[in-house]
């Protein structure tokens, strides 16, 4: 592999994965040979999607402080790309000062590079890496949600939504497709007045599509429910395993991350290539 040690990577070296990292970020086939040199572990990824502002950076930087009591976690904050590197701004990172002084938690921010579902290209394969290298849960908190936002869904073995009062666009997020997509509804900054009118209309929401999910109000700053918090994602964990619906999530990520890949190589092709493939595929579905 490209000036890395399979050695270090497998002994979980913080400095070896950094750099892993920043090699999956810039060269998506190199990212394949890395990640395919590390033996496959059972670990979670929580997703973390919301209008700009609800406070994610601050409740992913509580909830790995909590789970990192008993087990590594990974972070992987998804900041807007500079327009002119296409790296990632690193806001999200600078909020989260609890973790970014704690060993058991590594901290990494990636850039959107303008991808509109809030993830970047390279995120399947970075959030692999880190549960091969032994942390249990990877949070990846996005950008931000709108209806055409929801890659996170197709990453995530659980997502929550966080939603805060006064942001002026809770109804269009109520109304749209974005509800659909959360395993855990929070409303922050609960110490706002119409936090819990908000909390009332998501519940009215959920039980009118007969969708039955957890709401609950949290405060990120002063920590208030986030232990609570922290124990329905558990439970949530425990539901979707011993279902069996983890299992159909896992298969659902595995199979975007190779739509993902089959779609940065196209995107390489001149356009004659493209047109040939265009007609291939017609062959192969009937013409639709």
């Amino acid at each position: 592999m490209t000036e890395l040690s399979l050695e270090k990577l497998k002994a979980e070296d913080v400095k070896e994965i950094s750099k892993a990292l920043t090699i999956i970020e810039n060269d998506p086939i190199e990212a394949k040979k890395i990640v395919g040199a590390l033996d496959e572990k059972d670990y979670c990824v929580i997703g973390l999607t919301g209008s700009p502002g609800s406070g994610k950076s601050t409740l992913t930087d509580r909830l790995a402080s909590l789970f990192s009591l008993k087990e590594k976690i990974g972070i992987i904050a998804v900041d807007p790309s500079s327009p002119f590197t296409g790296g990632a701004f690193l806001g999200d990172r600078i909020r989260m000062k609890r973790t970014s002084r704690n060993d058991n938690v590594y901290i990494r921010s990636m850039a959107s590079r303008g991808k509109l579902g809030g993830l970047s290209p390279s995120i399947y394969d970075a959030v692999e890496l880190l549960g091969r290298c032994g942390f249990k849960k990877v949070f990846v908190e996005t950008v931000g949600a709108g209806q055409s936002e929801t890659d996170i869904a197709n990453l995530a073995d659980i997502v929550l939504l966080v939603l805060a009062p006064g942001l002026g666009d809770e109804i269009q997020m109520l109304k749209a497709g974005i509800m659909e997509i959360g395993d855990i509804y929070v409303v922050n900054k609960m110490d706002i007045e119409g936090a819990s009118r908000l909390k009332s209309r998501i519940e009215a929401v959920l039980d009118f599509s007969n969708h039955r999910k957890d709401v609950i109000l949290t405060d990120g700053i002063k920590g208030t429910n986030l232990e609570e918090l922290a124990r329905l994602i558990e439970k949530e964990l425990q539901f979707l395993k011993e279902s069996g619906k983890i299992d159909e999530k896992r298969k659902k990520r595995k199979r975007f991350n190779k739509l993902n890949t089959v779609f940065q190589e196209l995107k390489e092709l001149p356009d004659e290539a493209i047109d040939r493939l265009v007609e291939e595929l017609k062959k192969l579905t009937g013409g639709r």
